[in-house]
């Protein structure tokens, strides 16, 4: 598919394999000198990104196939495909992909030159599969066919149903691995499409069926993504999982404490494919950390960021930023499909009570005038299963922050989340933009040769309630930060710079003269080619009087 748009600068070069771009990074060190006072250093590096333009015939696997989660983004994905319609009481739908951050959000490629901003999709921004073309296969621990769990599941109206049944009775998911100490209780019932054997011999079983569907579909990449029920917390300790080596010792032995989500991430990754962990338990042990790291594969988590969690790194953001205290911190949900009847389980409850309860600390510990005190805020989860509402959840907060003067504020949200539709469009993100960052590479200018990004793969983070991130990198949970590091990194590939909204040629009484690098004036900084590509010229600005 050709570029919406190409990048006209001496530091990006565009061949039939590759994009290739100098990009120079600034940032600022700060230090304490002998009189106690902080000094800030600019710095800035060359970094040299290539960005492979070929895109790949690409497969997801997803464990819990059968799910909500599942057979939603299944059945979305064919919607789209065959740009289905249905009629509602509320009248006519078609199929879409909002919610989407790929799909259905925009970034600006600069203004023209009368002042109008041009925007694209952010999944323009660089050659990236269409979520249309992705081919899903996967695992599930109930034998249920798609169309049999798509009804089961109530997300999607009936009529739409209807059309998709003769393609969804077609797919049914391969055996999952059941281990009744993790999940609740409550899921026993489900259990009959379930591998046998020791938990080696379930492993090998995994890795057979990753290369079954790779092999049957001729595909390029295969992506696997956990969105199965909820897990305990399993145990990290020495001789279990705290290296590599550990951890594959452990499987062969069976050992209790190795999870299933584990066993998936070390399948995926012993056969190359990037895991993707949607759920909040600590499948990403250091074995499977270090087995990544060995293996040069991806890996990120944890847990699905998609409606309560999202609105609170958003509000919490805004309310620091604007220098309001939020001293408390209270969020009730009642949900009635599967995952609320899995939570309902003390143990499971537990994985996401914490996955919940850890999105506001990084906007907290960011300003030590507000909490000089270093404490937080009192902070409660509380979730119900209510069968009733089924995958149609409540999310209810309340935030109290102290104000101006000893004053209070109380802020009360009442928010529905249709679970599945907002996790579906997620899922769909997360496996776009994994793929796309196993095409790009970087150096910094001295560096011999060029590498990608750590193997965990942090980029993710917007997506994910719990980011979890490489050894001594920040956790940033404010959702602004983390969108623009997707779209800024994004840019660096196509040698923009980042967004700095500043507006400086609006700012001043006199016009402002638009430059090139190369000093050359320029009329029209975005235009169209005649191959109707849009060209971004970059630029710098000169103060002075308009001709």
């Amino acid at each position: 598919m050709a570029s919406v748009f190409e990048v006209s600068s001496p530091d990006v070069q565009y061949s039939a394999d590759r994009i290739e771009s100098r990009y120079i990074y600034r940032t600022s060190n700060v230090s304490v000198n002998a009189r106690g006072q902080t000094v800030v250093t600019p710095q800035s590096t060359v970094f040299n990104f290539r960005t492979e333009r070929k895109v790949p015939r690409l497969g997801c696997m997803l464990v819990g196939w059968g799910g909500n989660n599942g057979t939603t983004v299944t059945a979305a994905t064919l919607a789209n495909k065959l740009g289905l319609q249905w009629h509602t009481k509320e009248g006519v739908k078609r199929a879409n992909y909002y919610g989407s951050v790929t799909q259905a959000s925009t970034v600006s490629l600069g203004t023209s030159s009368d002042g109008q901003e041009h925007f694209i999709a952010l999944g323009e921004l660089l050659p990236m599969v269409q979520p249309n073309d992705i081919v899903f296969d996967g695992w599930d621990i109930s034998s249920r066919n798609l169309a049999v769990a798509m009804e089961d599941a109530r997300v999607l109206d009936y009529n739409l149903q209807e059309q998709l049944k003769p393609y969804m009775e077609k797919l049914k998911p391969r055996p999952s691995i059941y281990l009744p100490d993790f999940i609740a209780a409550n899921q026993k019932d489900r259990a009959d499409n379930v591998l046998t054997g020791t938990k080696w011999e379930m492993l090998q079983q995994l890795r057979a069926d990753i290369q079954d569907f790779k092999t049957t579909m001729n595909l390029d990449k295969v992506i696997v993504l956990w969105t199965a029920n909820t897990e305990r917390f399993c145990e990290v300790k020495r001789g279990l999982n705290m290296t590599a080596d550990e951890l594959m010792a452990s499987i062969e032995r069976g050992e209790e404490e190795v999870s299933p989500s584990t066993m998936f991430a070390v399948a995926s990754i012993l056969e190359g494919c990037c895991y993707i962990n949607g759920s909040p338990q600590n499948t990403l042990v250091p074995g499977v950390v270090e087995m990544a790291e060995k293996h040069g594969v991806y890996i990120s988590g944890d847990d699905f960021k998609s409606g309560q969690t999202k609105i609170k790194s958003v509000l919490v953001d805004f309310l620091v930023s604007a220098g309001i205290k939020p001293v408390s911190i209270v969020s009730y949900n009642h949900l009635g499909n599967n995952d609320g009847k899995n939570l309902s389980a003390p143990k499971q409850f537990r994985s996401k009570e914490i996955s919940k309860s850890n999105v506001v600390d990084d906007m907290v510990g960011s300003n030590k005038i507000l909490y000089e005190d270093g404490k937080k805020p009192d902070h409660c989860v509380v979730i119900k299963y209510v069968p009733y509402v089924a995958d149609s959840k409540r999310a209810l907060d309340e935030y109290t922050s102290e104000i101006f003067m000893g004053g209070l504020n109380t802020i009360v949200l009442h928010n529905t989340c249709e679970d599945s539709l907002l996790a579906s469009p997620i899922i769909l993100d997360l496996v776009i933009l994994a793929e796309m960052c196993q095409r790009i590479t970087m150096k910094a200018d001295g560096q011999a040769e060029y590498t990608g990004f750590n193997s965990v793969l942090s980029l993710l983070s917007y997506l994910l309630k719990a980011p979890v991130v490489p050894r001594d990198t920040p956790v940033v949970n404010a959702l602004f930060r983390q969108r623009a590091c997707i779209e800024n990194i994004f840019r660096a590939c196509v040698g923009l710079h980042p967004q700095n909204h500043m507006l400086l040629e609006y700012k001043l009484p006199a016009p402002m003269t638009a430059k090139t690098s190369s000093t050359e004036e320029v009329k029209v900084p975005l235009k169209t080619n005649p191959r109707g590509t849009i060209r971004a010229q970059g630029r710098h600005w000169e103060h002075g009087v308009s001709s």
